[in-house]
């Protein structure tokens, strides 16, 4: 069955959520790496904990969260000011570099974000990265009060394109949500960054690959 369109996961496949490593770094130095890690980790912690506890907060909420206990965890004092440019920095995330081209390449699809990412966050965040009229759509569970990988949360992608499950590609550089993805139905794409085995929950990718320059590879010619 042909691809149809794409949808792509935002934190960690379109923008380098580390790359607020340097500014980490600058307020707490010898630090900055952990932060960031351990930042990272309570964030996605948190909605997964939240979506199970019936108790959403959106996206830019529970970010702040997961830098509050970090900090708190690793005995870094975060006064006000630094934790309002670190937040800040998660509107200005970078893009990793094959991401522009890559993009520029698939046009002929109609290309969405669908992510956890609360909708203010998205939208500033690719407008910021000059992203703006590569996406048709930018969907955050936001809408369903919910996060991946709940169904309801990928369901948002053929209702909005309006093509069949199975005609959509899926492309993440999270194993869990790729898998997440896939047992719903998508064609998932796995951008393998870090060069880490499949999650073991039953759900295989329908393609691994190391760049999303790999995807574009496959589905340039695809209309």
């Amino acid at each position: 069955m042909t691809i149809k369109a794409l949808a792509f996961d935002a934190y960690g496949t379109i923008f380098d959520v580390h790359s607020v490593i340097a500014m980490c770094e600058a307020f707490f130095p010898g630090r900055g790496p952990a932060l960031s890690q351990l930042w990272r980790s309570k964030q996605l912690e948190y909605t997964w904990l939240r979506s199970l506890m019936g108790a959403y907060e959106d996206f830019w909420h529970i970010t702040e969260a997961g830098l509050v206990f970090a900090c708190e965890s690793l005995g870094l004092q975060l006064t006000g000011d630094k934790r309002a440019r670190l937040m800040d920095a998660y509107l200005h995330l970078s893009p990793y570099p094959d991401v522009a081209p890559a993009l520029k390449r698939l046009q002929h699809l109609p290309l969405a974000i669908l992510s956890n990412g609360a909708p203010r966050m998205l939208s500033d965040v690719v407008a910021n990265a000059n992203l703006g009229t590569d996406f048709t759509h930018l969907l955050s569970v936001d809408s369903v009060k919910i996060f991946k990988p709940h169904c309801s949360v990928y369901q948002l992608a053929p209702d909005t394109f309006d093509v069949a499950v199975q005609e959509i590609g899926f492309v993440s550089s999270n194993g869990w949500d790729i898998a997440g993805a896939a047992h719903f139905g998508f064609r998932t794409f796995w951008i393998n960054r870090n060069n880490q085995p499949p999650e073991a929950l039953g759900a295989a990718p329908y393609r691994i690959v190391s760049t999303l320059q790999d995807v574009a590879d496959e589905l340039q010619n695809v209309s």
